[in-house]
């Protein structure tokens, strides 16, 4: 198998995930700057409202944003029109809400949601009617659940443990990272019934394992890109789960996104870590944009309280692979990026 280097709940949730995540600046040298700009008051939120931490956002065909935030009293699913203007607010009072982590919009427009609070992933269609769920909430009934110690019991098929993200190959099958205690990828029909998993509940650092699989997404081949935070990775796997290779110099492995269309583009997030910790960015914060192939194509972004700056990118939508948008934990608040055209060429494979 051949290795790559692609060149050039909630406060408990929150006081116990995973330490503060380490800071490692991107090995790869010679990556051409994208020049980039905000646009300025994006979203317009409800009058008397406010954007919790932004931690997932996502687009339909219609241009649509969907932001899936940590707010009082518990996770909110906001959608906005094409101009960010306010539309409804999805699922209120939902059992499967909690702590938000992903939203994600599949090619039928159904919006699904993925909580690491309530171990729950959920299927909505395009008006907001609940259609499928993955995963059970944690029942109350068998009391507070306690943080937990030691090893981590067996991974179950349909059982969660803190899960982060879904994608869907062209085929419609789902795959689910799970996530902060398990360590896996599930791999499910398109009715739900568990097929495949890589992984499994104990971290590791070979080839198929992984140490908090943060994000995922799967290309128009059905191969699943997995950022692999904790390894400061990426991993490629096949649709069947075997991996493919790795891709060790971009950082720490925040986030991904992979754009539609026949010429697929695939984002990466070095993200400065929760806390910004000192020093964090002078080495961290950047995004990269790269081919199926492994090629990097640029980079843009730095931390910074001030747009068009960053404070910890934990999502991206790429549907427009030249307008991205962002969505940030520490400072609370979605951007829409405009990438401009490059000068310089793009880094070579190696």
């Amino acid at each position: 198998m051949k290795r790559y280097l692609a060149p050039c709940l909630a406060t408990a949730l929150a006081l116990c995930a995973v330490p503060a995540i380490a800071q490692q600046k991107a090995t790869i040298t010679g990556v051409p700057e994208i020049p980039v700009t905000s646009v300025p008051n994006f979203l317009k939120v409800p009058a008397g409202e406010y954007l919790g931490e932004s931690v997932a956002v996502a687009t339909n065909s219609r241009g649509h944003i969907f932001v899936y935030h940590r707010a009082a009293p518990t996770s909110k699913l906001w959608e906005f029109d094409q101009n960010g203007n306010f539309l409804k607010e999805i699922g209120k009072g939902y059992y499967g809400f909690e702590f938000s982590h992903s939203v994600r919009v599949d090619p039928q427009d159904n919006i699904w949601t993925v909580d690491e609070g309530t171990n729950m992933v959920t299927k909505f269609s395009p008006e907001g009617k609940v259609l499928m769920v993955l995963g059970r909430r944690p029942p109350a009934i068998g009391g507070a659940v306690a943080t937990r110690t030691g090893p981590n019991p067996p991974a179950e098929k349909y059982i969660f443990c803190r899960p982060t993200d879904v994608g869907w190959d062209p085929q419609g099958n789902i795959f689910v990272s799970d996530g902060y205690c398990n360590n896996r990828i599930v791999k499910y029909d398109p009715n739900g019934r568990f097929l495949a998993q890589a992984g499994s509940e104990k971290p590791g650092k070979g080839l198929g394992e992984f140490n908090l699989p943060h994000g995922m997404q799967v290309d128009g081949k059905g191969n699943v890109w997995v950022a692999d935070r904790t390894n400061f990775r990426y991993q490629v796997l096949d649709n069947n789960l075997k991996p493919i290779r790795e891709i060790t110099n971009l950082g720490v492995g925040w986030t991904i996104c992979i754009s539609p269309g026949p010429h697929q583009y695939v984002f990466h997030s070095n993200s400065n870590p929760n806390g910004n910790v000192p020093g964090s960015w002078d080495i961290t914060g950047e995004i990269y944009k790269t081919e199926l192939d492994g090629t990097v194509l640029g980079k843009f972004g730095k931390p910074g309280k001030n747009p068009p700056n960053f404070q910890v990118v934990h999502m991206m939508d790429c549907r427009n692979p030249n307008e991205i948008i962002v969505g940030e934990i520490e400072s609370w608040r979605v951007q829409k990026l405009i990438l401009k055209q490059q000068t310089a060429k793009a880094a070579s494979a190696q």
